[in-house]
């Protein structure tokens, strides 16, 4: 829908009341087809290509095959929400390394596909190296970008110096022998992607229905039928668990015990100043990512808070090495002041690498396990996660994401995908 000049002033005077719903707010119907737990990005975008990709939407008001989002709060309140927008393909091995580029390639295409401006700013991703070993793995690491169809450019540190000049590369704790470069890679808006593929999948026809929390399972014979929730019973043949940090809670009301814990990962921004970081610098010595967003803020993280948890909130111990590593790096973030602190719930793996794949139980499908990649994968997620709910087989490029190889032993040990959690 377009507007002229004269609404668009005429809604700022009026506080934007007089706009028009971007999506539905449905009554949750009795049964549908395919029902997708969770109304973050993973959630939503599945529901988007389960309609737009495969069909399984009969339009607003039709008779086709019919899919509910559910939500327990409002739409994007969870991770989507909670995270440093950092979108990027950087990794090692080829089941991660494809998967990644695959929904980087994705994220090119986004705006126009939702035709939604989700945000998306190439502005490359730095991560610095600090000694010879990690050096050579930044080679190793570069080259295996380069041999999935990734970009990738090794950097010394006068390459460092031109692309991050407020980095002090001859810090005593962590000097800067270099760094590896994807140009490709940078950040997009995280409530703008929610809002995007949740307008393009009502326009589709799916309802999205939020403040109705999953409380348990309709489960015979080793086979879902439908749902218990805060608004009723629905029922539904085939329903898929994309809940970011609360699916190991959820799947065990399915009577599942997953090979996951729940860490909280805490993210910071200071106030707003003129262009400072034009790139995402990261680097893994001190586990600590930064870069600025278009408010002009300084969004930056760190590590994980080494004890479960499903708050939404950190400790006091981990915002101090968060800040003392960041000023370490860059000195003049000390003249800088914190505005606000949040917290997201995360899914961490024991080898570092998510979970799409089906469960024991016919009908039900999981999408989980996400670790440091859970933003950044989320039009791959959407699209692999549809493709497994509507074909019962695997999206090739998700095919290394199995539940089961955490029994069998093939694990997907991703070093570089963060720091991982002491799980037992």
């Amino acid at each position: 829908m377009k507007y002229s000049l004269f609404t668009l002033a005429a809604q700022a005077l009026k506080g934007h009341r007089g706009w028009p719903r971007a999506w539905r707010r449905p009554e949750p119907k009795p049964a549908y087809d395919v029902v997708i737990v969770g109304g973050g990005g993973h959630g939503l975008a599945t529901a988007y290509y389960l309609a737009k990709r495969h069909g399984l939407a009969g339009g607003r008001g039709g008779r086709g095959p019919s899919i509910a989002v559910l939500e327990k709060s409002w739409l994007g309140s969870g991770n989507i929400g909670r995270n440093t927008t950092i979108v990027r393909s950087n990794y090692l091995l080829d089941g991660n390394e494809r998967f990644y580029e695959l929904s980087l390639r994705l994220w090119e295409g986004l705006s126009l596909e939702l035709n939604y401006n989700v945000m998306f700013s190439p502005r490359g991703v730095l991560n610095l190296f600090h000694t010879d070993a990690q050096r050579d793995a930044a080679i190793r690491r570069g080259n295996a970008m380069l041999l999935n169809g990734a970009d990738a450019v090794l950097l010394d540190r006068e390459g460092v110096r031109r692309y991050a000049p407020m980095v002090d590369l001859d810090n005593g704790r962590f000097p800067v022998l270099g760094g590896l470069f994807q140009p490709r890679a940078g950040t997009a808006r995280h409530d703008a992607v929610a809002w995007g593929y949740a307008r393009a999948a009502d326009r589709l026809g799916v309802d999205i229905i939020e403040n109705c929390e999953v409380t348990g399972f309709d489960i015979r014979a080793g086979r879902i039928h439908g749902l218990e929730t805060t608004r009723g019973a629905i029922r539904a043949e085939k329903v898929g668990l994309a809940v970011a940090g609360h699916t190991s809670a959820l799947a065990r009301l399915a009577g599942l015990e997953l090979p996951i814990e729940s860490h909280i990962l805490q993210a910071f921004v200071t106030e707003g100043l003129k262009p400072f970081i034009d790139t995402v610098v990261t680097y893994g010595a001190g586990h600590f990512y930064i870069s600025q967003s278009d408010k002009g803020g300084l969004v930056f993280g760190g590590d994980l808070d080494g004890y479960n948890s499903y708050a939404r909130r950190g400790n006091l111990p981990m915002v101090e090495h968060v800040m003392e590593i960041g000023a370490t790096m860059i000195p003049r973030l000390k003249r800088l002041r914190v505005l606000r602190s949040w917290g997201g719930i995360m899914d961490m793996t024991m080898d570092g690498s998510p979970i799409i794949d089906k469960t024991p139980i016919t009908g039900l499908y999981l999408n989980g396990g996400w670790c440091y990649g859970g933003f950044k994968a989320t039009p791959a997620s959407g699209l692999s996660f549809a493709h497994l709910i509507a074909e019962d087989e695997p999206h090739e490029a998700a095919r290394a994401f199995t539940l089961s190889r955490f029994a069998s032993g093939h694990l997907l040990d991703e070093a570089g995908t963060g720091a991982q959690p002491n799980l037992h």
